[in-house]
């Protein structure tokens, strides 16, 4: 599934939940499964989904309200073919063997769908609510990734630092007949030899172009020290498409406010920087979803299928 989103030298765009612009950190969450089937028909790659356990009013975003597994498993009842990423799971503050469950559970009622982005969250007030120290979140998100993998396999034999053992004589079911991708959002306290190493692709955040082009020639590099052939670079981008086509674009929080002239320049401009999939995010929009997904789709989209 991750090649149907992201392939070398192209982009392609996604869309996250919640599909509304909105104020402050608690969205409306109405008419998403109408939208869900929209972007899919228009030719959007993917649906993102997050992984927010608590309200935390002072970061401001509370993402899709529901459980991320739930609602994925909502969408994909209302959707055919669009990918369906987490973006992200956050690992420390989950189960592994809970995480592996409903993967495989995902993978098969959804015929191969899922894409899982992996976090350590980054939330530090959450911590003690789980009663884990947020010092160690870096190896708590490295022992979990592996204990996931790992149960995937048949009986598997494993042990796990922080979250328990298998000894080969229990299973997770379902088993899939689909292999799941796991990308890693920002560093989630790892070295980026690491990310290159061990992850199938890394999710970041909207930057700079100088910037960007640092990050993609470290990414290169440390896809090449590690012996490991291209895995692609996503990234999220907050847009506010405003009616005007032609108005000259203004910066936002994590993105710009401007038409779908200056959009589609942005959006060449990540594609000739070497990135594969952008995650757009519309909750600072001025103008209703359903209309900025309708013109993106429409007058946008058509520039990178």
């Amino acid at each position: 599934m991750l090649k149907k989103i992201a392939q070398k030298d192209r982009l392609t765009l996604g869309l996250v939940f919640p599909l509304e612009s909105y104020n402050g950190s608690v969205p409306k969450m109405e008419h998403q499964e109408k939208l869900a089937k929209r972007a899919e028909e228009l030719g959007f790659k993917a649906l993102w989904f997050r992984d927010v356990p608590f309200n935390d009013p002072s970061f401001g975003d509370a993402g899709q309200l529901y459980d991320p597994w739930i609602y994925m498993t909502h969408i994909m009842n209302h959707t055919k073919t669009i990918s369906l990423a987490t973006g992200s799971i956050i690992l420390p503050l989950r189960h592994p063997v809970h995480i592996a469950k409903s993967i495989q559970s995902l993978q098969q009622l959804s015929k191969g769908r899922l894409i899982l982005g992996t976090a350590s969250g980054d939330r530090p007030i959450e911590y003690p609510a789980f009663n884990y120290n947020l010092e160690n979140k870096s190896e708590l998100f490295r022992d979990s990734f592996f204990y996931i993998k790992a149960l995937q396999k048949e009986f598997p034999i494993y042990e796990s630092k922080y979250y328990g053992k298998t000894n080969g004589r229990i299973d997770v079911l379902p088993k899939s007949q689909y292999s799941t991708s796991m990308l890693v959002t920002g560093h989630s306290g790892q070295s980026l030899d690491w990310i290159a190493e061990h992850a199938d692709g890394w999710l970041y955040y909207p930057r700079d172009f100088n910037f960007l082009k640092q990050t993609m020639t470290n990414w290169s590099h440390a896809l090449e020290k590690n012996k490991q052939s291209w895995k692609p670079y996503m990234q999220s981008l907050y847009i506010d498409l405003i009616e005007e086509k032609n108005a000259t674009p203004k910066g936002i929080h994590l993105g710009f406010k401007s038409g779908s002239e200056y959009a589609i320049q942005h959006l060449k401009l990540l594609e000739n920087n070497c990135v594969n999939h952008v995650i757009i995010n519309l909750k600072y929009g001025s103008r209703p979803a359903e209309i900025v997904i309708e013109e993106l789709g429409n007058d946008v989209l058509p520039h990178f299928i």
